[in-house]
């Protein structure tokens, strides 16, 4: 009788176990999906005027989990860069821009990566207004981006 109890704790312990040793991740973080493209991937360090040719870029940065700018200008009608410099070494940050403001409709949406780094976003055309720039991942990190 006491065999039994003894493999029938030993066989439990062994599944229990075995169902542990998963080596697949645990939870991670995943943001929703974008009804915008993924950014290109001629995103680097820096914008170089051989690949983005005469594009107006943009420039945005975010240090201590806000933007350090609560207000940029972008041209109407053509497309443009956003040159964002994540300071918050380790912190993951993006820019996505929404219509009017946060609640508005996303229109794009960069990159989400940890900082201290830089990624240079392509933006598409958009008209003339008012737009919000918001960090996906800190929702009260916000800006306006007025196009003109």
């Amino acid at each position: 009788m006491r065999f039994a109890r003894f493999l029938t704790v030993a066989l439990m312990s062994a599944a229990i176990l075995a169902g542990c040793a998963d080596t697949s991740a645990g939870w991670t973080y995943a943001p929703a999906p974008s009804l915008t493209p993924p950014p290109s991937s001629a995103a680097s360090a820096g914008a170089s005027a051989g690949a983005s040719g005469s594009l107006d870029v943009v420039q945005i940065s975010a240090l201590g989990v806000k933007y350090e700018q609560t207000s940029v200008t972008a041209p109407a009608d053509t497309p443009f860069q956003v040159s964002f410099e994540n300071k918050d070494a380790g912190v993951p940050h993006n820019v996505s821009l929404h219509l009017g403001d946060v609640n508005g409709a996303e229109l794009f949406k960069g990159e989400v990566f940890p900082g201290v780094a830089t990624r240079v976003y392509d933006v598409p055309k958009l008209d003339a207004g008012s737009y919000a720039f918001v960090c996906t991942v800190h929702p009260t990190m916000i800006g306006t981006l007025t196009v003109e």
